[in-house]
């Protein structure tokens, strides 16, 4: 029987309470990977981040695991993302998480640097199969060479934008291959259009907080944000020429105002049809189909940058194991199960984004032209284009990106200019860096 549904710090004291008396240091004394025992009963536990349908998807998921391994039992547990953070903080500082937990890019450095997480290159080949995954997208859960993180689903940076208003305005999408002065163009020329329109239509929101673009940017300009020991690696120079970019759009009010934004949530500008774009994450697009109630949503891939292509695949979700797991190789096909069984990827699709492995992509049923199917063309199409490894965020980036955003939205009130917002923004960085 799985554990019933806990949330925030009554799941995290459960747990750290169980596990911590059940597992003790089994990860790290457990020696060599072996394949999965069948002659004893193994309990795992399962914790992962999302809501009610990602939990009901994940649940299907197991019992097809637990009927292909009936001496596996699988407890768990899931919150809102908040929350969920909160309880692996919790955990970890009893060296006490679950055996597998779902995982996110920019805290695989907090939990895997610290030895929280197993290293999993040992299971490969034994228990886990990453043959299927990206080279360039195993590299995001790892940390110095050595595998903490398994992506079980991918996504890249890109355009979402509104084909039917953009039409309705009299502008084309900018050109195949196109680079970052032909997106500030093009950005100008919606702009013009749309103040003709009722009600006025912009372009998109100010770019200057957007850290995930910020950090394409970078390499695409030849710049690898962080280090492999885990410091910043741009410089506020970086992050002045990156302010510098939008400073005309911005200056000439190109961008969704802030103020608007606001009294629009929790709306976005782009599904209430006053914003042609937004710069997001490409697996977003479905979703604000659904929301926009209309299958007018396209996707451009982001610049390509002046050396060419060099863009990376972002993990979605990843999956990890638990250093202190009593049951490493039961954890680590666990994983190998949700990264590879196509069954997973026929209950899931796209809902955790696309499956990292070509088998469960194709297990999933997709109407031609739905925009389930348009996102995999596009990442598909893709492919070639992807020629980097992801940078592994430096510890205490989530707070980082978050503080970016915050104060770019000071200089669109007006309350900051660009130079405080260089100043202040890097100073926070090399504060929270070195405080970690």
């Amino acid at each position: 029987m799985k554990l019933a549904r806990l949330s925030g710090a009554v799941a995290a004291v459960a747990l750290t309470i169980g596990l911590t008396a059940a597992c003790g240091n089994g990860g790290a004394d457990a020696g060599p990977a072996a394949p999965v025992s069948t002659d004893e009963d193994i309990t795992l536990s399962f914790a992962w981040w999302g809501n009610d349908d990602r939990a009901e998807k994940y649940e299907k998921a197991i019992d097809l695991f637990e009927e292909d391994h009936p001496n596996i039992t699988v407890q768990t547990q899931f919150q809102a993302w908040d929350d969920y953070w909160t309880a692996r903080s919790t955990e970890a500082a009893g060296s006490a998480l679950p055996d597998v937990v779902q995982m996110d890019a920019g805290y695989v450095r907090q939990y895997g640097a610290t030895g929280q997480l197993a290293e999993l290159d040992g299971q490969v080949g034994v228990n886990l199969d990453v043959d299927g995954v990206d080279d360039t997208a195993l590299a995001s859960g790892q940390i110095e060479g050595t595998t903490y993180a398994v992506p079980v689903s991918l996504n890249t940076q890109s355009i979402i934008y509104n084909a039917k208003l953009l039409e309705e305005l009299g502008v084309e999408p900018p050109a195949e291959g196109y680079g970052w002065d032909d997106l500030i163009s093009w950005f100008a020329d919606v702009a013009e259009a749309g103040a003709k329109h009722d009600p006025q239509v912009y372009p998109i929101g100010d770019m200057t907080g957007n850290s995930p673009w910020f950090l394409q940017w970078l390499v695409q300009q030849g710049r690898a944000p962080f280090t492999d020991d885990g410091q910043i690696a741009f410089t506020k120079d970086d992050v002045q020429a990156w302010a510098d970019l939008w400073a005309p759009l911005r200056d000439a009010q190109v961008f969704f105002p802030a103020k608007r934004a606001a009294q629009l949530e929790p709306k976005t500008g782009l599904n209430s049809r006053e914003v042609v774009a937004e710069a997001n994450w490409d697996t977003l697009m479905p979703n604000y189909v659904a929301e926009l109630g209309s299958d007018d949503l396209q996707l451009l891939p982001i610049p390509t940058g002046d050396d060419g292509k060099k863009m990376y695949w972002h993990s979605g979700v990843m999956l990890s194991a638990s250093a202190s797991s009593s049951h490493p190789d039961a954890a680590a096909a666990l994983i190998d199960f949700m990264t590879n069984d196509p069954r997973v990827g026929e209950i899931f699709g796209t809902s955790k984004g696309v499956p990292a492995t070509q088998a469960q992509k194709d297990a999933m049923a997709l109407e031609d032209g739905s925009p389930d199917s348009r996102l995999i063309a596009y990442e598909d199409a893709a492919k070639d284009d992807v020629t980097e490894p992801a940078p592994v965020p430096v510890e205490g980036y989530g707070e980082i990106e978050a503080e970016m955003a915050r104060l770019s939205e000071e200089v669109q009130y007006g309350k900051l200019t660009e130079d405080q917002f260089v100043d202040q923004w890097f100073a926070y960085v090399q504060d929270t860096v070195k405080q970690s």
